[in-house]
């Protein structure tokens, strides 16, 4: 009976976050399982989603999205020895890719890098500047003070054309960039669009627009408020950036 109770209470976490990893599972629901069935160890857990065929396997596909050779200024990177103790002091921003029927749409997505927090997206059909200035104006929105505030990014002429970088310097903001062909320096921001495509099944192919951006809408608010970090002490992104 116990072994049923704790493959229901994972099916049932799995519905809304069909790729969450075992060991979160574990950390996250710890003191229920030990209820349920006592003496329920990692292993023994581990070997019950493996009969249930509940263990997750992981998966990696890449497509280009950065354009870095164009006539706009480039900066440097300003994140390699900063030390962050609160939300809003950087933030890291990436474009992915989302397929749908009709063919590719773009994920513009910024992330905050102390709370991993996704505190602006679009999805827009092309790779014009458009999406990224949304998905800017829309964490701007939820900012009370940007002075000073570290944005970084890839070399994308998304983000050094001249809209982009002028709504920056409108809001104070510092603009750092990776070095060219120095991609893990934005590691963060290429970690956060894995997730989103690996635990939250945007790497689906979608009917159309509509449907794909009503996919990212709520992938990025179960990411935010339900998926625990090993880096935030297993706390979401969202009570972290709440709490500091």
């Amino acid at each position: 009976m116990g072994k049923e109770l704790v493959i229901d209470m994972v099916i049932q976490e799995r519905r809304l976050q069909p790729r969450l990893g075992g060991r979160k599972l574990y950390h996250v629901y710890g003191d229920r399982l030990h209820a349920i069935m006592l003496g329920l160890g990692r292993d023994k857990f581990f070997g019950l989603l493996r009969e249930a065929g509940l263990l997750v396997t992981r998966k990696r596909s890449y497509t280009r999205t950065t354009a870095s050779y164009h006539r706009f200024r480039c900066y440097g990177n300003l994140l390699k020895d900063m030390r962050l103790d609160k939300p809003n002091k950087a933030w890291v921003s990436d474009i992915t890719y989302v397929r749908t029927r009709g063919g590719f749409c773009y994920l513009s997505l910024l992330t905050d890098r102390y709370s991993r927090k996704v505190v602006g997206w679009q999805l827009s059909r092309s790779l014009s500047i458009e999406g990224s200035l949304q998905a800017l104006k829309g964490a701007l929105s939820g900012c009370r003070d940007t002075e000073g505030l570290v944005h970084h990014s890839d070399r994308g002429v998304q983000y050094c054309c001249a809209d982009y970088v002028a709504l920056l310097r409108e809001h104070k903001m510092r603009i750092s960039m990776t070095e060219e062909n120095h991609c893990y320096e934005n590691a963060l921001a290429e970690r956060v669009n894995g997730i989103l495509k690996d635990e939250y099944l945007l790497d689906a192919t979608f009917i159309d627009y509509e449907h794909a951006r009503r996919a990212c809408a709520e992938a990025i608010k179960l990411y935010n408020t339900r998926r625990p970090h090993w880096a935030l002490n297993f706390k979401t992104p969202e009570a972290v950036h709440q709490a500091a």
